[in-house]
């Protein structure tokens, strides 16, 4: 069987965690949290970051931060996972949900403006596949309107958006707050874990306070303050080091993973071409803002039918692909008291598209077999 993902060791992860364990603390923000932060702030130029148990809880910290009242409304792509939305519906938000361009699963800017009110609070522009938002045109309508971005980068990690003067700024360095996924699917992982990133200065200290419980804790132990209690609301939000410990591991092997990615992605592309050309499927699409993290290679079948005889097609041959985010618009939760709403594009994708498989260990003899059966499928229609 070829999986659809499979997780991987390339570093010095087993023995950080070790390293971790014979420190004698492994709970949250030791040594190895430390190194990843650094990390990332240097790396990317990120204000502060933050890690935290996953990107759901990251998201739930910058619902938080943005203090999202009743009634406020977030607009978020109906084409993504549900913790986009689930973490602001906590807060007593009520989603909008804006649909994606025709020829990409990304939210499209034109949808965004025509849902803004004065209720409005919150952007959330979900980075698909890696691949950027325009960031430019989110950033300038919630300038106009005094909301803030909150950047989903789940799978956005080294992606980059590219400005109109050929300024290159990672991706989750442009909106108000970011967050980042380490879970096993993601380019660099720990298990599960995630990332808030804070990219104005004046949120650092309630940040802080929010992830650990909603007490100044972290203030004390720098020893800000001489004793420690409950400031804020908050949660348990810090991940362990054993978490920490190897995704660092991971980090440092950072280049290494992205150009192994990026050479089965550009594999996928070339083997793939010629049903592209055909007009039979369609392939990602790379905007000239945007540069590609190779975080998954998917296809875009001409209906729901087609992708489901292909799915089977390639399961009898012992490979795993699957489809992915199903519209939220259309969820069970959201219809119990809302009206069915139509956003096309985002059913189109729920329907037609296809992740192939995709991990860092993915053989080329392998990637050519899911290849050859999917070429053999398309002669065969």
């Amino acid at each position: 069987m070829i999986p659809f993902n499979k997780p991987f060791i390339i570093g010095n992860e087993l023995k950080y965690i070790e390293q971790a364990v014979l420190s004698g603390k492994i709970s949250g923000d030791g040594l190895f949290t430390k190194k990843c932060h650094s990390f990332f702030e240097k790396k990317y130029g990120f204000q502060k970051v933050l890690l935290t148990t996953s990107c759901t809880d990251a998201l739930e910290m910058a619902a938080i931060l943005c203090d999202l009242k009743p009634g406020d409304e977030v607009i978020v792509p109906s084409y993504t996972f549900v913790s986009s939305a689930n973490a602001f519906a906590l807060r007593g938000a009520k989603i909008v949900f804006a649909d994606s361009y025709e020829d990409n699963p990304n939210v499209d800017p034109q949808s965004i403006a025509s849902l803004i009110t004065t209720k409005t609070k919150v952007i959330v522009p979900v980075h698909y596949a890696g691949v950027a938002c325009d960031m430019e045109a989110i950033m300038k309508l919630a300038g106009d309107h005094n909301l803030f971005v909150v950047e989903d980068a789940a799978q956005a990690i080294d992606s980059y958006y590219i400005f109109a003067d050929g300024t290159r700024k990672a991706l989750g360095s442009i909106g108000h707050f970011a967050t980042f996924s380490f879970h096993e699917t993601k380019n660099i992982i720990a298990g599960e874990g995630g990332m808030l990133v804070i990219n104005d200065s004046s949120f650092n200290e309630r940040a802080e306070i929010i992830r650990e419980k909603g007490t100044n804790r972290s203030a004390f132990f720098r020893g800000e303050i001489n004793k420690y209690g409950w400031v804020d609301i908050g949660s348990s939000f810090l991940p362990s080091e054993i978490i920490s410990a190897f995704l660092y591991g991971q980090l440092e092997h950072l280049d290494e993973i992205q150009g192994k990615r990026i050479s089965i992605w550009n594999r996928y592309l070339e083997g793939l071409k010629e049903i592209v050309s055909q007009g039979k499927v369609s392939s990602p699409i790379i905007p000239t803002y945007g540069d590609n993290n190779a975080h998954m290679f998917y296809i875009v079948c001409q209906s729901i039918e087609e992708r489901n005889q292909l799915i089977a097609h390639l399961k009898n041959k012992d490979i795993h692909s699957v489809f992915h985010y199903l519209s939220l618009n259309k969820s069970e939760y959201f219809l119990k008291n809302n009206v069915e709403i139509d956003i096309p594009f985002s059913d189109k994708f729920t329907d037609r598209l296809l992740r192939l498989p995709f991990y860092f260990e993915l053989s080329e003899s392998d990637q050519n077999l899911i290849i050859n059966e999917i070429l053999q499928f398309y002669e065969s229609k």
